[in-house]
């Protein structure tokens, strides 16, 4: 693991790596929602543009295609090997880093742009995290954020979730909300913000189920660390919230989420 790495965020990246390029499936249920994101940062062909938390790579691959030169950081090496993968296999040039959002490492003033799809809202330094955003965007560049709303379904999935792992401290949903992020990133930003709702489907319950357990890292580890019958449990929980959202053609589960915008003082 490399030393850029903060020391009480290598446990989180061992935990987001476990999904590799699986994670991908995942972005895609959620990829309207990236591409939003995207399209309210306006990327340019001169623009160099920072995508922090960038995962596998989904929001940087959609800068790219716009002709922006793009830096992709993420904790987890696993993510990043399949990132290049992807970024090689779609012909797309794209600088992908080990780092922590916390610290991340590049240079003061450093982009036209700064961008983070439903990532950043994870770190647990949020104070930190907002301070470096601000740091390497550039004076007049442009700060694009996405994450999920504190009354989503991504907070209820969480909480079918809680009863077999650590909740996460502090509430990565505070990104949600115009009010915290004013009183965090106002002072270096003028901020401007846009609700929408993603819908995320699968074919069946059961094919969400190995979705999730195959990509996205913090119910692979969870469901790894369970004797058998806790994880039979945690599926019969995950299934049956899921079933909620059945349509005549499988599942569509719509999550909620904010977009903002921040322009650098």
């Amino acid at each position: 693991m490399s030393t850029s790495i903060r020391e009480h965020n290598l446990r989180a990246a061992g935990l987001w790596g476990s999904g590799g390029r699986a994670y991908d499936r995942i972005s895609r249920s959620f990829s309207s929602a990236i591409e939003h994101c995207v399209d309210r940062l306006n990327p340019t062909l001169s623009d160099r543009i920072e995508d922090v938390a960038t995962g596998t790579g989904w929001a940087s691959r959609s800068v790219a295609r716009l002709g922006a030169q793009v830096v992709g950081i993420d904790i987890a090496g696993p993510l990043l090997d399949a990132a290049r993968e992807i970024a090689l296999e779609q012909n797309l040039a794209i600088d992908y880093r080990i780092g922590d959002a916390e610290a991340l490492p590049l240079d003061d003033g450093g982009f036209d742009g700064v961008i983070s799809t439903f990532g950043v809202m994870f770190v647990p330094n949020q104070q930190r995290a907002a301070s470096e955003l601000a740091r390497v965007c550039r004076s007049g560049g442009r700060l694009a954020i996405a994450a999920w709303l504190p009354e989503s379904n991504a907070s209820e999935l969480r909480q079918v979730l809680q009863p077999y792992a650590p909740p996460v401290t502090p509430s990565p949903f505070v990104w949600g909300t115009p009010e915290w992020l004013t009183a965090t990133l106002g002072g270096d930003f003028s901020l401007a913000f846009e609700e929408d709702v993603v819908l995320a489907r699968f074919s069946s319950s059961a094919a969400a189920w190995n979705i999730y357990t195959e990509g996205f890292g913090r119910l692979c580890a969870v469901a790894e660390a369970v004797d058998e019958a806790q994880r039979n449990e945690l599926r019969a929980a995950f299934v049956s919230w899921v079933g909620q959202f059945r349509t005549d053609l499988g599942i569509s589960i719509p999550f909620r989420y904010l977009v903002t915008i921040g322009h650098r003082a």
